[in-house]
């Protein structure tokens, strides 16, 4: 038999309500702007920017959706991509204009039965790269890191959204609520990090108990942190949620060499 939740546990809405509040603004930089992004993987997106109405291609599919363009830091944008046609979809695209580098996290909520033993959300990285293949791109590719192992931090999303993460091994990491309506609550969950740049990564997380995963950029100069939850609602529904915090770090473990975390 399935392992219930706790009676007091919090839907996805519940609390997410007004976790965007500590959110980067949007941004009109890229406005009147048209991209390639080539991926490893041989995927090829294209996109325009109107605002922050997008109108991509996708290996020969076309569409436009409703947007959000961030400037998470210098020359790097946070595009995020919900597809009306696709609901249960949605892509993070992190981009660095000026290194050309770029970084799709491309989430999906699967049926309950496709995910046994799983988070019900999943996530797909793809690398990749801005403009001419053919021209090399500066700075470093975006790769799995485990840079974050041992940290403690503490992330202020509003007044009434206060968790503390801990990055406890390469692929999970546990959380609690110290301020909001989970206060009192945590848990363990998967966890996937790359590096996109110094001192900027990109932190994503499943849960087990509730069916929602997130995507966050972090930006360690500005310590700050721009992301979205895509999930299922108490009644049902499918939500996209923003969501942005002020950072703090509070501590680090360091382990003796051989008894490192996976």
């Amino acid at each position: 038999m399935a392992q219930e939740n706790p009676k007091d546990w919090k839907t996805y809405d519940e609390f997410a309500y007004g976790i965007e509040t500590n959110r980067l603004p949007l941004s009109d930089t890229l406005e009147g702007t048209s991209h390639t992004v080539t991926f490893n993987d041989g995927r090829v997106l294209s996109f325009e920017i109107a605002g922050q109405h997008i109108k991509w291609t996708d290996n020969g599919e076309t569409g436009e959706d409703d947007g959000e363009i961030i400037e998470v830091g210098p020359d790097t944008f946070f595009i995020e991509i919900p597809f009306e046609a696709h609901p249960k979809d949605a892509e993070t695209l992190i981009m660095n204009v000026e290194t050309r580098r770029a970084l799709s996290i491309y989430s999906h909520i699967r049926e309950k039965e496709e995910a046994v033993g799983e988070p019900q959300v999943a996530h797909i990285f793809r690398p990749g790269i801005v403009g001419d293949v053919n021209v090399p791109p500066t700075g470093p590719e975006p790769a799995e890191t485990r840079d974050l192992i041992g940290l403690r931090a503490h992330f202020t999303y509003s007044p009434n959204h206060v968790y503390e993460h801990t990055y406890l091994s390469s692929k999970r990491y546990a959380w609690q609520n110290l301020v909001g309506v989970q206060r009192g609550h945590g848990d363990v969950d998967m966890a996937t990090t790359y590096k996109f740049d110094d001192n900027m990564y990109v932190f994503t997380f499943r849960e087990f108990k509730i069916p929602v995963a997130s995507t966050f950029f972090y930006n360690f100069n500005d310590m700050r942190s721009t992301g979205k939850f895509l999930g299922i609602t108490g009644d049902g529904r499918v939500q996209n949620s923003p969501a942005g915090a002020f950072i703090r770090k509070v501590s680090m473990t360091f382990y003796n060499p051989g008894e490192e975390p996976v």
